[in-house]
């Protein structure tokens, strides 16, 4: 009877899987075939099958692709891959590299167990299940955050916990996301780490952000060599216009505020002052601040 009842429950969606305060996508499946009975794994055609829409990572390690695409060919697929039923076939869930290796193996059918999930859960399993589960590049990650917290409604704390990373880290990642799109295609390519990104993100003008990476990428510089390039010219300029700088008291908390928003805060003659680089970069503050339209 506990069975049957378990049974029941996992055909209910996310609710019946996790408690509200301990939510781990990563062991979604693990979940599932705890209670799976044999008679609900169906056998579904490839051709019914399509990719979850909300999937962050758009592609895979073609050599994992094609190992994964052997083993199949000589054993076939050992865990069912988990699916919703859709308008017109079956979206997938949970088990995207086992129906691409399947294909590649020439297979025509693939296991699977048909799971009611809501659109709404569906983005979120992907997107959290991805986060917990895959090394996602930066950007990448920083996309994973805006998209809960747009489609979600989620303020940075909320996705903080949901995630299990501290609320800085969301931050500056979300922060990067400002960057011209060919300095964040870099960042997806390997080609600058996190560190650059951040660094770079920090600054307002965008010549001199891609002159900086131009210089990252011909010279090989570290992080700490970029922040020591990117705070001297903040100081040469600074220089040029004031001749003595001036003592401020509110040092400490522009500089505690500026980490917290990922953008240069300024507060002088009683006014605090929020820097943002475009209409993005505003809503995420907005956002921040709690601020409703």
């Amino acid at each position: 009877m506990k069975e049957e009842s378990n049974r029941r429950a996992l055909g209910r969606g996310l609710e019946e899987l996790f408690s509200i305060e301990d939510i781990n996508y990563g062991n979604l499946e693990e979940k599932i075939m705890e209670t799976v009975h044999e008679e609900e794994i169906q056998e579904l055609p490839l051709s019914e099958l399509r990719v979850n829409p909300y999937q962050p990572r758009k592609t895979f390690n073609e050599e994992s692709l094609n190992e994964l695409a052997e083993s199949i060919k000589e054993h076939g697929v050992f865990q069912p891959i988990i699916v919703k039923k859709s308008i017109k076939g079956y979206e997938i869930v949970a088990g995207e590299r086992r129906f691409r290796a399947s294909k590649l193996a020439g297979k025509e059918t693939i296991p699977a167990i048909v799971r009611n999930f809501t659109d709404e859960e569906m983005m979120e399993i992907a997107v959290l299940e991805n986060l917990q589960r895959e090394n996602l590049n930066a950007v990448d990650e920083a996309n994973a955050y805006k998209t809960l917290m747009e489609n979600l409604h989620l303020t940075q704390d909320q996705v903080s916990k949901r995630v299990n990373k501290s609320r800085s880290h969301i931050t500056n990642l979300l922060g990067i996301l400002a960057l011209p799109e060919d300095v964040l295609t870099l960042v997806k390519e390997n080609k600058l780490t996190m560190g650059h990104a951040r660094c770079l993100s920090k600054l307002s003008d965008i010549e001199k952000i891609n002159e900086l990476t131009k210089k990252v990428l011909e010279e090989n510089l570290s992080v700490r060599e970029l922040e020591a390039l990117a705070s001297g010219e903040e100081i040469e300029r600074k220089n040029k216009i004031v001749k003595k700088p001036k003592s401020n008291e509110y040092t400490s908390l522009e500089k505690e505020l500026t980490e917290y928003y990922g953008t240069k805060v300024k507060i002088a003659n009683k006014k605090l002052i929020i820097s943002f680089e475009n209409n993005q970069d505003l809503n995420r503050i907005l956002e921040m601040i709690n601020y409703n339209k």
